[in-house]
């Protein structure tokens, strides 16, 4: 099947078509909409979620970064830190998100940090522009506060690692107690202006002691929700992995405790999910859940793309399917390229990277609806 679906009488039901527009369908009629194209296997409405990188370039050097970390064997170049999104690829990108009518929420980030960009509050005013739900992670270092909460953003996701400032430092190499503490001006200025703060704490030999400490930390900055990940390394970067003595710390006493005062405090959580990261590691293992027993949903309701214009199938950076230059993302959607790796993830989630899914939480949530049969 290629091209935007079509009803029975052979209209087109996008938001372009002569039938009724996605932009008509609210809540469940677009969920169930999702739903019918994933049991078919192919898409009946463009992406609901985006994921736009702006900029490659970083203000930090965290110490499990995969792209900035001081530890990587093979550095990025100079040039690829220097690129960034040009203001109007982006508003071009924009304007294709709303051709496709489905889109109800874009996460703008990079794979630096997107208030880096000289231009990131009119971009951001742009996705509140077309009415969508704006999402931005960011370590907040770079923000200008006034300007962020004007612009009217509906969560962050803003990067902590750490709940001191001896580990916050240790994660972000090069950084001074002066971070630290703006980072918490910074949050506690955006919690009275009533902008949603998630935590995100990414474990590492460094971080791992503070787990519980970061429960107190989310209660204190009134955090949405304490996101915890264990650390994912490659190509350098795993001199700092947790060490075995720490993963059974946590997994016996830690994530209990964790659990425990968050229960008290009223501290929402993923603990649930990390607890299964950190068992899967004590087995050796580099995974975080079992995607071919959950499925991966995300080819029909999700794409990133990157500061090149690259297209990917989700936030994994080894599945492109395809590039802004190769025409429309409209025609690319439901084109063969991007069909032939949802017919081939739907046999098996298991190419490089599923083992490590970032988007686990969301395909549990695709892969309930499925069996509720809603």
């Amino acid at each position: 099947m290629n091209g935007p679906p079509r009803d029975s009488s052979g209209a087109d039901t996008t938001a372009t078509g002569t039938g009724p527009t996605v932009r008509a369908l609210r809540g469940k009629q677009l969920r169930q909409r999702i739903l019918d194209g994933i049991r078919d296997g192919h898409p009946t409405v463009g992406p609901s979620n985006v994921h736009i990188d702006i900029t490659n370039g970083c203000n930090a050097a965290c110490i499990t970064c995969w792209d900035h970390s001081p530890l990587l064997a093979t550095p990025r170049s100079t040039d690829w830190k220097r690129r960034r999104m040009s203001r109007d690829r982006f508003h071009a990108i924009c304007d294709q998100l709303a051709a496709l009518g489905s889109v109800r929420a874009v996460v703008v980030s990079g794979m630096g940090e997107p208030l880096t960009h000289p231009d990131v509050y009119d971009l951001l005013a742009r996705v509140k522009a077309e009415g969508w739900h704006l999402t931005v992670l960011t370590n907040l270092v770079a923000a200008d506060l006034d300007r962020l909460v004007d612009v009217g953003v509906d969560n962050l996701l803003v990067g902590v690692h750490g709940a001191s400032p001896d580990a916050y430092l240790a994660f972000h190499p090069g950084w001074t107690e002066q971070h630290y503490f703006r980072m918490c001006r910074s949050l506690r200025t955006l919690v009275r202006a009533g902008v949603r703060v998630r935590h995100v704490q990414v474990i590492d030999r460094n971080t791992a002691p503070e787990l519980v400490e970061m429960v107190r930390f989310g209660q204190l900055f009134q955090a949405d929700r304490v996101n915890y990940k264990l650390a994912s390394l490659a190509d350098g970067t795993e001199q700092t992995v947790a060490t075995t003595d720490q993963l059974r710390w946590l997994a016996d006493r830690a994530i209990p405790d964790a659990r425990a005062l968050a229960a008290e405090l009223g501290v929402p959580t993923n603990l649930d999910l990390f607890t299964a990261q950190v068992d899967a590691a004590l087995r050796g293992q580099l995974v975080t859940t079992d995607m071919v027993e959950i499925g991966c949903h995300m080819g029909h309701v999700y794409t990133r793309i990157t500061v090149d214009g690259e297209l990917l199938y989700c936030c994994n950076t080894a599945l492109p399917v395809g590039h802004l230059d190769d025409g429309p993302l409209v025609d690319q959607w439901w084109g063969p390229r991007w069909q032939a790796l949802r017919d081939r993830i739907a046999q098996a989630a298991d190419l490089p990277g599923c083992e490590r899914c970032g988007k686990v939480e969301q395909n549990r949530k695709w892969a309930a609806r499925l069996a509720d049969g809603a």
